[in-house]
């Protein structure tokens, strides 16, 4: 009996073999560790897809330079900072500092993988979404091509104002078999203004004003980049009618006003993130398993000591020339807003500083009239380093090289280190904290430029006034233990003189960018699009020479060239220069 099953049992076995053998689905089989189309066309598969075009805003995988903060393409290269640390570390900072920039950098090119890696993030999304699962809605399906176009957008607006002319690739484009062939094949021969137009209009179009999740983009996140892109294009009528209703209407993804936050510093402060003010931000978070959750893009901008917690590495020093920019009249008001011949930057007017002197070498910090906003911007010797002490020149790494200043926006507390701080990687400047990439008093002093673009000064002064008049809060003021200003803190609001004439309003407009949004990478590219990069920069550089001959040594802007970057060399090799065109003069 036990013979007999055993031959009709392989028996049924040989059948079922020949069975299934017979069938083609027999030589289908799902390859480990990929991700079928139909895993990715579910809901769970495009958030997943959509979440990791978000996580590259912080240029993960490419360079502490390449993403969105800008600190080098906006901040160095537009004259609020040094490069700083040693000479040797991180010496491919240096050409951007210097203005001499060369093809073959790999910063550059990271910064063009990078971008592109956030479009090519963005279109996978946009790619799959037609074919997507029966129960992803109409309405899902609306919500995650406006966020997958806003983010196109965004990385887009960055190429567009680091490249100029770049090659634009959407989700209509293969990247498979045919990638050779078509991706290879796409110029740089048309300004794609109006696609990251298109982008942000359909996102302000199509999102919905709030969401569960705060940081995830809304309308008004869309308004405002379409605005700033119009900006860029001196469209400035639509940014004006676009910036009205903003202002009066627009909210957080959270649903919260768009607003200033009482107080500068709690901007950029860890335990205020998704404020009001915070139109749209990275989201971060320490501790989760790898550092990658984390923001490491600034993760070198710590003052450089043992005991100031980071540790790390004492890059992106503010600026001579930036911190003079902070001195006040008697009134209040910047000492001049034009800047002519040199206002601040002389004996006469800059700022008291401790260069050259050692860390036991008696020192008095400045004690004439200083806008508030300095010492939330500035780390300098004999004030208040946020709550680590006073800041000492002990903290700088190679002062000749760097000078005597420190960043101080989005370092975190020493009192949240335990909760902000990454621990995983080789330093903590890792960090949980959100990184704000637009924010209200931003769109209020570019809504004020507008203005002043149209002929309405008064409401331009308004404007400004609102980021002025926040920052004269007291209860914002750096102060020493015994509670007391830190500083001879002098801030006004704008009389009416400083808006007489457009000219007038509109050097007052620009200042005021440079202060209430100095370090945070937009510098540069106001200066570009306002057309006067070439004789401030050369100004900046001629005065900075002065401080630090070592770090600016052959340093000169060039205009026609320098105004955009060049496409890197190895991008052009790979497409053939025929494709794509290399900048003028590179």
């Amino acid at each position: 009996m036990k013979k007999t099953f055993t031959k009709g049992a392989s028996l049924i076995l040989l059948l079922t073999v020949v069975s299934i053998a017979c069938k083609d689905s027999f030589l289908s089989i799902v390859p480990n560790g990929q991700l079928l189309s139909t895993s990715l066309t579910t809901n769970n598969g495009l958030q997943g897809l959509l979440i990791s075009a978000y996580a590259q805003l912080n240029g993960r995988g490419y360079s502490q330079t390449a993403s969105p903060t800008n600190w080098v393409y906006g901040s160095i290269m537009g004259g609020d900072a040094n490069k700083g640390s040693d000479p040797a570390d991180f010496g491919a900072i240096t050409p951007f500092e210097t203005y001499l920039i060369n093809a073959s950098s790999a910063e550059l090119n990271a910064r063009w993988q990078a971008l592109y890696e956030g479009v090519s993030r963005a279109n996978s999304v946009l790619r799959l979404l037609p074919t997507a699962d029966p129960t992803v809605t109409a309405a899902l399906k609306q919500q995650l091509s406006g966020e997958s176009r806003f983010l196109r957008g965004l990385y887009y607006f960055d190429l567009k104002r680091t490249f100029n002319m770049v090659p634009y690739i959407d989700e209509t484009v293969d990247y498979g078999a045919d990638f050779g062939a078509t991706i290879k094949a796409i110029p740089n021969n048309t300004d794609i203004w109006p696609k990251i137009e298109a982008d942000f209009k359909y996102a302000y179009d199509n999102l919905a004003e709030t969401n569960t999740q705060a940081g995830r983009a809304n309308k008004w996140a869309a308004a405002t980049y379409l605005a700033r892109t119009y900006m860029y294009q001196r469209k400035f009528t639509e940014a004006k009618a676009l910036y009205d209703l903003i202002i009066a209407n627009g909210k957080t993804t959270n649903g919260k006003k768009f607003g200033l936050v009482p107080q500068y510093a709690q901007v950029f402060n860890a335990a205020n993130e998704n404020s009001e003010e915070a139109v749209f931000s990275t989201q971060n978070v320490a501790n989760a398993g790898s550092s990658d959750a984390a923001s490491g893009d600034l993760n070198l901008n710590y003052p450089y000591s043992a005991g100031i917690g980071a540790t790390c590495c004492d890059f992106f020093k503010p600026s001579f020339d930036l911190a003079n920019s902070f001195r006040t009249n008697a009134n209040g008001l910047p000492i001049d807003i034009a800047q002519a011949n040199g206002a601040y930057d002389n004996g006469t007017n800059e700022l008291k500083t401790d260069m050259g002197l050692l860390p036991a070498d008696a020192f008095t910090p400045d004690t004439r009239a200083v806008d508030p906003r300095l010492d939330h911007t500035v780390g300098r010797r004999g004030i208040p380093y946020l709550d680590y002490g006073l800041f000492t020149s002990a903290w700088t790494r190679n002062q000749g090289f760097g000078g005597p200043y420190s960043t101080k926006k989005y370092v975190f507390y020493l009192g949240q280190q335990g909760k902000v701080a990454d621990v995983s990687n080789w330093t903590k400047g890792w960090s949980a904290t959100n990184i704000v990439l637009m924010r209200y008093s931003d769109v209020l002093l570019m809504a004020a430029e507008a203005e002043v673009e149209v002929g309405s000064l008064a409401t331009a002064m308004s404007y400004v006034n609102q980021v002025r008049t926040r920052a004269a809060n007291p209860a914002g003021f750096v102060t020493t233990s015994d509670g007391k200003p830190a500083a001879n803190y002098v801030i006004s609001p704008y009389p009416a003189s400083s808006f007489a004439s457009q000219d007038v309003a509109r050097q007052t407009v620009r200042f005021e960018r440079k202060l209430e949004l100095a370090e945070e990478g937009q510098r540069f590219f106001d200066l570009v699009r306002w057309g006067i990069a070439a004789p401030t920069l050369n100004s900046f550089l001629a005065y900075e020479k002065t401080k630090l001959s070592n770090a600016y040594s052959g340093a000169v802007f060039t205009a026609g060239k320098n105004e955009y970057l060049p496409l890197p060399q190895i991008q052009i090799d790979l497409q053939g220069k025929d494709i794509l065109k290399q900048n003028p003069l590179y």
